[in-house]
């Protein structure tokens, strides 16, 4: 346990809330998403999650749920012209199979 916190505390951010961001079934449809996809902006993972994941979510529910994935240092954000593009940061994901969840 004591790798996951270091990667969690290093990054700021409480277990807690990591485990929080991580407990809504969307977000973790996204991050399978990016998983599979990776460098999408917003109109293209709306539209992969609506049509391939049946995700029945506005544009602006999605976007909420990146942004609170983006503060637990799950994904990252780059700028491309006028459109922000996501991507999988896989760090904090892979602190939790290195950490408390490799008990089981």
């Amino acid at each position: 346990m004591q790798q996951y916190c270091c990667i969690v505390c290093h990054m700021g951010i409480s277990e807690d809330g990591f485990f929080k961001a991580l407990s809504d079934r969307r977000r973790r449809l996204i991050i399978d998403e990016l998983l599979a996809r990776d460098q999408q902006s917003l109109f293209e993972l709306c539209t992969r999650l609506i049509s391939l994941q049946d995700v029945g979510i506005s544009r602006h529910g999605i976007s909420r749920h990146l942004q609170v994935l983006e503060n637990v240092g799950v994904i990252e954000v780059k700028w491309n012209g006028n459109t922000k593009i996501h991507s999988l940061h896989p760090t904090p994901l892979s602190g939790l199979s290195q950490g408390w969840l490799s008990n089981f």
